[in-house]
């Protein structure tokens, strides 16, 4: 079985003070940034948000294993600290995680999993919180199971596209956290599109905020945003 991972998504504004800033300072701030969220986790990457999205204009993925259960206070608490000294110059607008487990609907590792550990990172990420109405989980599991079935074989039509979910019950106000690598995102609305078409669909209680973001080396965020 793989080991558990915890993944974090902070979706961040630049605020007003950074934007009042000169460019050697913004430079600055950007440069401590960048050299700050590394110490985030064991695996972290930044995304370019705006003008995707008018609210928010970067956001941070950053990844532990969490084998331990001690890990998940370590990663809240270091989080936490080491963004305290940004908030002047970047505003928290929201945060999606969860941790990774075994698919009840389809057993073993996919050739479409995502994983943050993995050596390099496609052009585009999607990421929504995602809840099921009460209906699905009062179904059996047969009923339920045929249902993804379905989802799971619309997936396998488009394998370049990979995903990771995770699993958030009870720890936000959603139920599973869904993202998405792709380097085609008329392809990703495509396959969107079909799955909307799909039984399951009935079962969807909330998919929003929808986050699209485009992956960024540390020289091109400093470029975008310098």
């Amino acid at each position: 079985m793989a080991e558990r991972q915890l993944n974090h998504y902070g979706v961040f504004a630049f605020t007003e003070r950074y934007w009042g800033s000169d460019p050697s300072q913004r430079r600055a701030v950007l440069n401590n940034l960048l050299e700050e969220t590394q110490r985030l986790g064991e695996r972290v990457y930044t995304y370019t948000l705006f003008p995707a999205r008018a609210e928010a204009d970067i956001m941070l993925w950053s990844a532990v294993l969490a084998e331990r259960n001690e890990v998940a206070s370590e990663f809240f608490l270091n989080y936490a600290h080491i963004t305290a000294q940004w908030r002047g110059y970047l505003k928290p607008v929201n945060t999606l995680w969860g941790f990774t487990r075994p698919s009840v609907y389809a057993p073993g590792k996919s050739e479409q999993e995502l994983s943050p550990f993995d050596e390099t990172r496609k052009p585009y990420i999607i990421v929504y919180p995602f809840a099921k109405t009460s209906d699905w989980y009062l179904m059996s599991k047969d009923a339920r199971q045929g249902m993804m079935n379905e989802h799971i074989k619309v997936g396998r039509q488009y394998p370049e596209i990979t995903q990771l979910l995770l699993y958030s019950t009870g720890l936000q106000d959603h139920e599973f956290v869904v993202v998405y690598e792709t380097d085609n995102l008329p392809q990703f609305s495509e396959l969107v599109n079909t799955l909307r078409a799909t039984e399951a669909r009935r079962y969807t209680l909330r998919d929003t905020p929808i986050y699209t973001a485009f992956y960024q080396t540390a020289e091109e965020f400093l470029k975008t945003w310098g």
